[in-house]
């Protein structure tokens, strides 16, 4: 369910201050066609483990492009499919770059669930390292952030890796089955104080490839595992599966969050890309 406008955060004087404030206003709704689809579980038997990643690299369609549901092992499964217009592989990574940087650029993304990131000292560095390549900015960065994906909000840590140590297969990794990757481990907690909170991990793959005009972005998130020396690992017990409830929310955040980004992200980076301080 979404938060009125009046539930918002109200940003404080210094946020009002960033020439990026004005994108602090209501996200663009995505198609509702889109939207329905993650209505209802799809076939589980038509979607991918996360030891099936490379099959994104193949040409064409996988079964399942946008749909939820339970794996029969218990994980959480997702997909989802955006096609950016005017949008290349360097935007997309200096967007993950960028937004990190400062916590009202990721609350402009998607307003009201975004509600906050923090990066370590440390990956604030590398992030301002004009020696790091922009792709690989986020190799390594934890971003903490405050969101709610229509369960409440959470504090997530969301560690980004390299395509490679996500466990992709580099012989095949080339266009024009693959232009960029941004993916990782987070790890979930309820952000309210709770007796005997449950860390829920989930692997998170977002991939791009060329399609006329811009770039096609494939979601995965595969909930319940882990990653383990590159490979992934199931961490739920036996019997135990990941809440159909917080799976198809995190997949109605998703078309929502990125659906909004196709539209904001040319705007904005107009006006600040390619550089990380504005």
């Amino acid at each position: 369910m979404a938060t009125s406008k009046s539930e918002w955060a109200p940003l404080s004087q210094e946020d009002q201050s960033k020439a990026y404030a004005k994108y602090y206003r209501d996200p663009v709704p995505p198609d509702p066609v889109h939207l329905a689809m993650m209505d209802t579980p799809c076939d589980s038997s038509m979607a991918i483990y996360p030891e099936q990643m490379n099959d994104l690299l193949n040409p064409g369609d996988l079964p399942v492009e946008i749909g939820w549901c339970n794996l029969p092992n218990g994980a959480g499964f997702i997909a989802n499919r955006n096609v950016y217009k005017n949008i290349t592989a360097e935007i997309i990574d200096w967007w993950f770059a960028w937004h990190a940087l400062e916590d009202l650029r990721y609350r402009i993304w998607y307003p009201p669930q975004h509600a906050g990131i923090e990066l370590s000292p440390d990956s604030r560095e590398r992030i301002l390292n004009p020696n790091i390549p922009i792709a690989e900015k986020n190799w390594g960065v934890t971003h903490h952030v405050t969101e709610d994906c229509n369960c409440g909000m959470e504090s997530i840590d969301i560690t980004f890796l390299s395509p490679e140590d996500f466990g992709f297969d580099m012989e095949r990794w080339k266009e024009p089955y693959v232009s960029t990757f941004v993916g990782g481990l987070g790890w979930s907690t309820p952000a309210k104080k709770i007796d005997h909170p449950i860390k829920a991990p989930s692997l998170m793959c977002h991939i791009f490839r060329q399609a006329p005009g811009g770039l096609e972005h494939r979601t995965r998130f595969w909930m319940g595992y882990r990653m383990s020396d590159r490979k992934p690992e199931l961490v739920l017990p036996p019997g135990i599966a990941v809440p159909e409830a917080a799976v198809q929310g995190l997949a109605r955040h998703n078309v929502h969050e990125f659906s909004n980004l196709a539209i904001l992200l040319p705007e904005i980076y107009k006006e600040f890309g390619g550089r990380m301080i504005a």
